[in-house]
């Protein structure tokens, strides 16, 4: 095994080290060179540098390293420039613990993949209909990107064909380890050719995970990379939850509350630019926007008016912005949150120039959680939650402004024809000076509204995820968490109903009626949830064989739920009762109903809604304790399955009794 150990170079080396290997040294395509060009890559980060060597040449890989060095594009890379694009089976499948983290890979490949005509990428992934995953495989697509359930299951039913797999890559292995994932990566891993590549990528290495690469990989080159990324101290960092549409409504209420004296707003895309800049311009502010589209004598003209302060936000892409140095940028917002934590710290880079103090402030989706998290283990300082101003306190700020708009006018000596039509214009149409005065004002407005109205609950931008459990909690969880990983947590049988009161011959033993009657007390035992938390019903239990690993994956996985915010899980015989944190949107709730675990779906119900917490169903014997009277000649007995009999097959055929 070759093993190669990378930490970065001492801070003042840096430069010199980045500019010491090239992406076009490393042997990938024109293709994917010109696509890195386009979002303006130019060296790679250490992983990529000595990662994308070894799997261009085929070797199997074991990388450790920490979400947001990079590790995404140092496996996407070799894979894109090894692809035959004439070929409609996937080629390589990445599985990844998240359906946020499916979806952000399938979305790098994407856009790695921006010079290759004809590339498809397919996410799949638990809580999405198969329909179009269904559509996806079958008009064929080049990579997979996946996690392991939904995986599992097109296996199964056959729609994922795997015989064309040249590269597995294993991406967060250890958070699929901590999910209660890793069952299902090996069935996966069984069920590739065993000529296909393995890139296995973790943040740790633990004990199971290294069985895993001693079974699977291949003579492996193994990489570990520890992340030293650090943000100058006189840049306060703060972040807000915010989604979607609702972040031009965040934006627009910090450019109007947060003193600033000129802001670069960062995009993820050339599109965004223009549409944000547009917007912000249709909202009274004084912005531009700058990408890579932007011809050079135009992008200085710009940057010269935001030096001179005819601009006072400049909304632009990372490519766009390298080498901006502006000493008035006092505040850096980014609109999307980066894939790279050292994209992030080049970013925040731009304010707190020559001494000064600077602001960073960061929108996250309740989705993208994870990236916060990597960004402050990588920059080592802490990013706390900010308060947006209320509404009436905009309200007042623009009030005020535009009071000041009005004095100022005053001020001036050119009114007196202005004052002159007022007066005709009031005695002509007996109007009162106040209502003329009124509405002047609403032309001058226009349709930017002068007062902020107060947003609904269903469309204001979440000051922190819905689903979510009160921190005073977290210690009880993650005890409760530690409880899922150990065997120990599952549900032992009471003393008393398994030991006998004396050792008489026979008093060991108990009668069938005996035993079934202790085990419908025990699924009858009380139970009551933590404070903050709310009791969960679901139909799988000891006797369908799952642990609290699989049941910790899949509320984690499909409810977008950290799995430290799961509490006590009691496993029953035929179902399960588990405490998930108050408020769990409907949304959320119908989905969970679609899950399947250990073969069996959740069909998870609220115990609140149901005065008895056991159904009679629940307290049935798994297989029945009786034998039918009598078997007619020639007619077959239905087959009895756990939920009732099976329906007659229809047919034209009847028995002969009732011909």
């Amino acid at each position: 095994m070759d093993i190669l150990l990378l930490r970065p170079p001492p801070m003042s080396d840096a430069a010199t080290a980045s500019e010491s290997i090239a992406f076009r040294d490393l042997g990938l395509g024109d293709a994917v060179l010109a696509a890195l060009a386009q979002v303006g890559y130019e060296t790679p980060s250490p992983i990529q540098a000595a990662t994308i060597p070894p799997l261009l040449a085929g070797r199997d890989l074991l990388g450790q390293a920490q979400t947001g060095t990079g590790k995404t594009a140092a496996f996407a890379l070799p894979i894109l420039a090894r692809l035959d694009l004439s070929k409609t089976k996937p080629q390589a499948l990445v599985l990844a613990p998240t359906r946020e983290l499916a979806i952000q890979v399938a979305e790098a490949f994407q856009r790695y993949a921006a010079q290759m005509p004809g590339f498809h990428v397919l996410p799949i992934y638990g809580g999405q209909s198969y329909g179009p995953q269904l559509s996806g495989l079958k008009r064929g697509t080049h990579v997979v990107v996946g996690t392991p359930g939904r995986v599992i299951d097109h296996l199964e039913r056959g729609s994922l064909d795997l015989s064309q797999l040249t590269t597995l890559v294993l991406d967060e292995a250890d958070e699929m380890l901590r999910m209660g994932f890793i069952d299902d990566v090996e069935t996966v891993l069984k069920k590739t050719p065993p000529t296909r590549q393995i890139a296995l990528f973790s943040a740790t290495m633990p004990s199971q995970i290294k069985r895993i690469a001693q079974t699977y990989l291949r003579n492996p080159t193994e990489i570990a990379i520890k992340a030293k990324t650090a943000t100058a101290a006189n840049i306060r960092q703060r972040y807000w939850y915010v989604s979607g549409v609702h972040k031009l409504d965040a934006l627009t209420r910090i450019l109007e509350a947060e003193p600033f004296e000129a802001m670069l707003v960062f995009m993820r895309t050339k599109q965004a630019t223009e549409e944000i800049a547009q917007k912000l311009q249709a909202r009274g502010f004084a912005a531009a926007a700058i990408n890579g589209d932007v011809i050079q004598a135009q992008r200085e003209r710009t940057i010269a008016q935001l030096k001179d302060g005819q601009i006072d936000i400049l909304v632009a892409t990372d490519v766009a912005a390298r080498g901006l140095d502006v000493e008035r940028i006092s505040h850096v917002l980014n609109y999307d949150i980066p894939t790279d934590t050292e994209a992030y710290v080049h970013r925040i880079g731009r304010t707190g120039r020559a001494g000064r103090s600077g602001e960073a402030i960061l929108f996250v989706a309740p989705r993208e959680q994870r990236l916060l998290q990597a960004i402050e283990r990588a920059t080592r300082q802490p990013i706390t939650q900010m308060q947006l101003p209320s509404v009436e306190a905009v309200n007042d700020r623009r009030i005020g402004k535009f009071k000041q708009r009005i004095a100022d006018a005053l001020a001036g000596d050119d009114l007196a024809p202005f004052r002159q039509l007022i007066e005709q214009f009031e005695q002509e149409r007996n109007v009162p000076a106040v209502e003329i005065a009124a509405a002047l004002a609403r032309v001058v407005q226009g349709k930017q509204p002068l007062l902020l109205q107060a947003p609904s609950r269903e469309s204001r931008p979440i000051d922190k995820p819905r689903f979510e459990k009160p921190a005073r909690h977290e210690q009880t969880s993650s005890h409760a968490r530690d409880k899922h990983q150990d065997s120990s947590f599952r549900r032992k049988p009471e003393s008393s109903a398994f030991a006998p009161a004396d050792k008489s011959p026979g008093a060991g033993f108990r009668r069938d009626d005996e035993i079934k009657q202790s085990r419908l007390h025990r699924d009858d035992r009380p139970r009551q949830a933590e404070a903050g938390f709310e009791t969960f019903r679901i139909n799988v239990g000891n006797d369908h064989g799952v642990r609290p690993g699989n049941i910790v994956g899949a509320i984690a996985n499909e409810a977008g739920l950290d799995a430290k915010h799961i509490g006590r899980i009691d496993i029953r015989d035929r179902y399960t009762l588990l405490d998930l944190p108050e408020g769990m949107p409907e949304e959320t709730f119908r989905l969970l109903k679609t899950v399947r675990v250990a073969g069996q779906r959740l069909l998870i119900s609220r115990m609140s809604d149901s005065t008895e917490p056991t159904r009679t169903f629940d307290k049935l014997p798994r297989k029945p304790t009786f034998k039918p009277p009598f078997k007619p000649a020639g007619h077959k007995p239905k087959s009895f399955k756990p939920g009732g009999f099976d329906k007659p097959k229809r047919g034209p055929h009847k028995h002969k009794k009732d011909r």
